[in-house]
């Protein structure tokens, strides 16, 4: 994303453990912060560069690339 620093997209998350990729994109990007979310809930629409989105599902798998946002 323009703007925003280090690493923006994790693709290879989907379908790994959510607290897992918590841990590798802060790691990867400790400019931002990693929240799990499950699948249906809803969350602000705004855009910031210091949040990553975890979409998981009911056994706690990641199902959308996690990108900042």
């Amino acid at each position: 994303m323009s703007g925003c620093k280090g690493k923006s997209s994790w693709p290879e998350l989907v379908g790994k453990d959510g607290d897992v990729a918590k841990v590798v994109i802060t790691g990867e990007n400790p400019n931002v912060t990693a929240t799990k979310v499950k699948e249906g809930s809803s969350v602000t629409t705004d855009f910031r560069c210091d949040r990553v989105f975890v979409w998981v599902d009911g056994s706690d798998a990641v199902t959308r690339v996690p990108k900042i946002g």
